[in-house]
């Protein structure tokens, strides 16, 4: 028999997805994430460099640069042209490296509708200002919502449809907190969800972001360590440090320890830290086997986010008195030239420090003078 006494829980509000969303940058993340926006149903523009990429995305439905052999939805579409892509989108992701942030939400202003919410997508700290990735755009983008998109996310999983989470954060204004579907995180993230493909919501950009940046350069770390001949033991211990200079970094700029042990904080950087499929760490991974930088990724020009970040996250680190020191042995190889191993025997052999941070102990390591 029915119970009619039973209690069934309220329907939940719904949200309202952006209709049309143009993609600015049409590297491998880029592509996968207008591939899942499509997927999703939204009326997608993507926009890159290259005419001859965008003619082959919209000609045979794939990316032969950045994703070969992956299947593109039909309804994807491709401009070289920048106006082209923003016309009519009620939403626009930046997807470029972190350095042409300034530039893309600078010409996203003379063409985008105004007002429209923007989420970027790159990982980093800008070395001239040491602002975060979001705190570029919005000096360029006055009036437009800015947020971030991040979490542990190989671009080329997430196009083949393999399960895959992410982070959605945007500021909560106190509209945004009576009417949160209506708000421009809720709305991002009801637009990009598939049924394999789930977002998550955030008001945290600094956590996020913060996670997003320096998870790169532990994972540069992770790479050397391995090229170095040290495994598993190593890697566990750089990841669980490296997250506590992530945490101690972004509290000190105002997010919340709590988002760093999230998608974005922990879930990108166990991901980054464990597969040489990351450009971070198959970097640290060439360079821990002795093998010049000019030579790794057998001489291509790779972009790789954490060698371009390291010194401005160790600039800014030091400017709030916050320590860093896996990322500043990044640092020291990368751009000081020190060696390796030499580098990696000195950090290991740092002062003894307690874990919890309440105990505010520290005394000098035997191995120091040895």
């Amino acid at each position: 028999m029915k119970d009619d006494t039973a209690v069934h829980p309220a329907p939940l509000p719904a949200a309202q997805p952006y209709r049309r969303i143009a993609v600015l940058g049409a590297g491998s993340w880029g592509t996968a994430l207008a591939a899942t926006l499509a997927e999703a149903g939204r009326d997608l523009r993507i926009w890159g460099r290259d005419a001859a990429v965008m003619a082959a995305i919209n000609a045979r439905h794939e990316n032969p640069a950045y994703l070969p052999g992956v299947e593109l939805p039909a309804g994807l579409r491709a401009e070289a042209d920048l106006a082209a892509a923003l016309e009519g989108a009620e939403a626009a992701l930046i997807v470029v490296p972190s350095p042409g942030v300034r530039s893309i939400a600078r010409a996203l202003a003379r063409h985008a509708a105004p007002g429209i919410p923007v989420a970027v997508c790159a990982k980093g700290i800008e070395a001239e200002s040491g602002l975060l990735m979001t705190q570029v755009a919005e000096a360029e983008l006055a009036g437009h919502p800015v947020g971030v998109i991040s979490g542990p996310t190989f671009a080329r999983e997430a196009a083949l449809g393999h399960p895959t989470a992410a982070t959605v954060a945007f500021p909560f204004a106190f509209t945004d907190r009576l009417e949160p579907a209506e708000s421009p995180a809720v709305r991002m993230a009801a637009s990009i969800c598939t049924a394999t493909f789930r977002a998550y919501v955030s008001d945290d950009l600094i956590g996020v972001e913060i996670g997003g940046a320096v998870k790169n350069v532990i994972a540069i770390a992770c790479g050397m360590m391995t090229g170095l001949g040290y495994g598993e033991n190593t890697r566990a211990a750089l990841i669980t440090r490296g997250l506590d200079e992530i945490k101690a970094l972004a509290e000190a700029l105002g997010g919340r320890r709590e988002t760093v042990t999230g998608l974005s904080g922990t879930g990108d950087l166990v991901l980054t830290c464990s597969s040489p499929t990351s450009r971070n760490m198959a970097l640290g991974q060439q360079l821990g086997l002795g093998v010049p930088r000019a030579e790794c990724f057998d001489g291509a020009p790779v972009v790789v986010e954490g060698e371009i970040n390291a010194g401005s996250i160790t600039s800014l680190a030091a400017r709030l008195g916050v320590p860093m020191p896996i990322c500043d042995t990044v640092r020291s190889i990368l751009q000081d030239g020190a060696d390796p191993a030499v580098a990696f025997a000195a950090l290991w052999s740092r002062p003894i420090e307690a874990e919890p941070r309440a105990m505010d102990l520290a005394f000098g390591h035997p191995a120091h003078s040895l």
